[in-house]
């Protein structure tokens, strides 16, 4: 047998009394979003990163567009998860679509909600609709890091068989070491993917440049997500696509495309003055 590293035993319900329980799975996205609020109204406030004409937008608009957001979220990621991934089971159970607090959401079903909710709260409050996402974009990673975090501590969407040093026999899976690959994903989708936007934002200077963080954050995903796929076991219920693709390496590429095309036309921009 290939060495392998225990799987934490860690509870997916944090509290519970009674009936009612919080689960880290919930409490991933509750903290993810309120950090996230956090840190939109810190890139709002500081005017040095806007130039003379400063943010287009006010904290209190950030405010108002966190239920925004949470609805987004929570609607696109679940609408998102039962269409790309799983839909003959919820024909079959419809009443599971609405049991979120067993898992089961999809990034790119909560990027398309939260897209949505963007453009429709951004007119609403006459502003600019690229820089509410550019600001909106680098707040996204905290949720994206806690909720892989949390992915692993339910045990779910483990990788694929290995023999590397830190493999680890997750139990609701096999006996079979496998990749931490929701931890990948937090490293990458997270931490590295807020660092390189952070330069951005701070060091270039680009939300002066609106569309350009979008643009970074649409193909810093769309790469470390396909690149994480490599090592992550597909559903079971979908498998591979020809040429051993995945269903999360398909929706990520027209996300990196799209990325490439907005960053060459939000680069052809003029950058405000300092």
């Amino acid at each position: 047998m290939l060495f392998a590293l225990p799987f934490p035993a860690i509870d997916p319900t944090l509290i519970q009394i009674g009936p009612f329980a919080i689960r880290w799975y919930a409490l991933a996205y509750i903290v993810g979003i309120l950090i996230g609020w956090w840190y939109a109204k810190r890139l709002v406030n500081n005017a040095r990163l806007w130039g003379p004409a400063g943010a287009p937008m006010k904290p209190i608009d950030i405010d108002d567009f966190v239920v925004w957001a949470t609805i987004g979220i929570i609607v696109g990621g679940r609408a998102g998860y039962v269409l790309f991934y799983d839909l003959p089971m919820f024909l079959a159970a419809p009443w599971q679509i609405f049991q979120v607090w067993n898992g089961g959401m999809s990034f790119h079903g909560g990027f398309l909600g939260t897209v949505i909710a963007m453009i429709l709260f951004a007119r609403s409050r006459k502003i600019p609709t690229w820089s509410l996402i550019d600001v909106v974009a680098p707040s996204v990673t905290f949720g994206l890091l806690f909720g892989r975090i949390a992915n692993f501590i339910n045990g779910e969407l483990w990788g694929r068989p290995t023999d590397v040093a830190w493999a680890i026999i997750f139990p609701n899976a096999d006996s079979q070491p496998r990749h931490p690959s929701q931890l990948y994903e937090a490293l990458l989708e997270g931490l590295v993917l807020f660092l390189v936007l952070r330069f951005f934002t701070h060091k270039q200077l680009r939300l002066r440049q609106p569309g350009f963080i979008s643009a970074i954050f649409a193909i810093g995903y769309g790469l470390a997500r396909i690149f994480s796929e490599f090592f992550r076991e597909p559903d079971i219920q979908i498998g591979y696509f020809s040429g051993g693709l995945t269903m999360g390496m398909l929706l990520s590429l027209p996300l990196v495309i799209a990325g490439i095309i907005l960053l060459v036309i939000a680069s052809r921009r003029p950058v405000a003055a300092a």
